[in-house]
């Protein structure tokens, strides 16, 4: 699996100037999403909705709302 390109602008275009507070999107060769975030899972793991969960092996991460926002025209439809 392999990095195939960013899903948006780069960190720097959304005013970071330090390697600690870049959260990124980028899509992977397999077809799905890579994302750095803020790991969140011990503050967010008990507001998840009742059909929600996760693994042992799973993380909850928050994007700001501008890295996403920004990274909505270069996701694929499908």
């Amino acid at each position: 699996m392999k990095i195939v390109r960013r899903i948006g602008v780069p960190p720097s275009a959304r005013g970071s100037s330090a390697a600690g507070t870049c959260p990124d999107l980028f899509e992977l060769s397999d077809g799905n999403f890579a994302v750095i975030g803020t790991e969140a899972t011990a503050d967010l793991k008990g507001e998840l909705p009742p059909d929600a969960g996760v693994a042992d092996y799973e993380r909850i991460v928050i994007v700001n709302r501008e890295t996403l926002v920004r990274a909505k025209g270069d996701i694929p439809d499908s």
